[in-house]
């Protein structure tokens, strides 16, 4: 992957890391599924009125809007509202690279190297570590739901890779439309009429920042970029890059939110770490290996 697609994936990554924070900020002033709502309903309006169709299947769109608006950003938002850490969260859900190699291997014939095998053994191994002490507590629901999600995030990865090379900002925009009513009525069943129409009408300055961070330079501009990259290279080469997520989702939660890992969790997220570090550098030490 060319060098200027390398950096622009990192600062992908830095975007999406402090999303955590923005998002955990957000799901404690208003309603989890409302917010997810209001993130794809500003990235789509007014932007898909001046910003032509992308040229693929309503099919395609409806399912990348899906799971990447609904799924993805569904569970994760309520994960965080029923007590997830946005630093855990930043690193759980970098299981999405995992999830993505899995797919592509699966659906689109894209062959993991030894060593993307073996990364993925890894990261397992090391959200089971963080999954024991979760699963036997309140935890463990907001825990499952976050995998849940990079699951989700993995499937539209899939998705976006079947849409081919198509104008991805055009792409993301129109996606977006397709999430704001599903989010919007699971929040009425789930949270009632009377509290999400007090949420709407008392947003504070706060809360309307976090949701244009969150549907601007995270959805739009990260996503478009993400699906651009994942457009032009393998999957195995663009997701591992996610690998620098939790590094600023730590920081952001520590310096913002005042969050520490615990002890276990700072150990199941090295592992994580290790397992994404040997997807990223893996096939290069044996290539150099092979060569000398």
């Amino acid at each position: 992957m060319p060098l200027s697609h390398s950096l622009v994936a990192v600062f992908v990554t830095i975007i999406w890391g402090l999303s955590f924070v923005v998002i955990k900020l957000g799901v404690g002033a208003m309603p989890p599924l409302l917010l997810a709502a209001l993130r794809f309903f500003f990235a789509a309006i007014p932007a898909i009125i001046f910003i032509r169709r992308p040229q693929t299947s309503w099919g395609n769109l409806l399912a990348y809007g899906f799971f990447l608006g609904v799924a993805q950003f569904g569970l994760l938002f309520a994960a965080l509202a029923f007590g997830m850490p946005a630093s855990l969260a930043s690193l759980v859900m970098q299981a999405q690279v995992f999830f993505t190699i899995l797919f592509a291997a699966f659906l689109m014939n894209e062959r993991p190297g030894l060593h993307q095998i073996v990364g993925g053994l890894i990261g397992a191994l090391g959200l089971v570590i963080i999954a024991v002490p979760r699963l036997t507590g309140s935890g463990a629901g907001p825990f499952l739901m976050t995998v849940a999600a990079a699951a989700s995030w993995g499937v539209a990865n899939i998705v976006s890779k079947r849409a081919g090379r198509v104008d991805m900002l055009g792409y993301i925009v129109w996606a977006s439309i397709i999430a704001p009513l599903p989010l919007l009525g699971l929040s009425l069943l789930i949270d009632g009429p009377t509290q999400v129409v007090s949420a709407l009408t008392n947003m504070s300055v706060g809360t309307w920042w976090a949701v244009a961070y969150l549907a601007y330079p995270t959805t739009i501009f990260a996503f478009g970029i993400w699906a651009y990259l994942l457009s032009r290279h393998p999957a195995a080469t663009v997701t591992p890059f996610a690998l620098l997520v939790p590094v600023a989702g730590i920081l952001g939660s520590a310096l913002i939110l005042g969050e520490e890992l615990h002890p276990i969790e700072a150990i199941g997220g090295a592992v994580i770490v290790m397992g994404l570090a040997l997807n990223v550098f893996g096939g290069r030490l044996l290539g150099r290996r092979k060569v000398a």
